[in-house]
This record gives C-alpha cells, structure tokens and sequence, in this order.
C-alpha cells in the first residue's frame, strides 16, 4: 500500500475515533441531566479507556505514532481531519 493510502486510512480511522469520544464526553451531561445515571457511567466508563491508553502512550494516541510512519509532516493535525487549531488544543 503506498504511504498516501496508507495516512488516508489512518486519519479516517482517528477522525472517527475523535468523534466517537467527543459525542462520548458530550453525552455524559446531558444523560446524567436527563438522569440516566447507567448511560451516563457507561459513557464515563468509555471516556475512562480512552484516558488510560493516552496515559499509556505519553498522551499521545497511538494512532499518531502508527500515522508518523508514512509521513514527515508534523503539524498537529498531520494524523487526523481536524482544523489546526483544534487538533492543536483538543486534548
């Protein structure tokens, strides 16, 4: 696979996983307002793996290291679809 494909596909996949998270972190206070205290645990329990992998890795997520093998860019936002700015400053 050659190294554009390849970066194509990982950012595709850490664009998906950022929403994922996102809309995770977002939910938790909406569904312990709405006082669905089991959805919300659930969704912290989600948000609480996260946190440990990036803990793990130097809180960086993986997927940045895996993306760096197929390119020499490294603006904050070379591993994902996000706008500088927010790659910059999302965690």
């Amino acid at each position: 696979m050659r190294d554009a494909a390849a970066l194509t596909i990982i950012k595709v996949i850490h664009t998906i996983a950022w929403a994922f998270f996102a809309a995770c972190v977002l939910a938790i206070p909406i569904a312990a307002w709405r006082g669905d205290l089991s959805l919300a645990l659930g969704l912290i329990s989600i948000v609480l793996v996260e946190v440990l992998i990036l803990a793990a890795n130097k809180r960086r997520c993986p997927l940045t290291k895996v993306a760096a093998r197929y390119t020499d860019d490294r603006r904050d936002n070379f591993d994902i679809y996000l706008p500088l700015w927010l790659a910059r400053y999302n965690k």
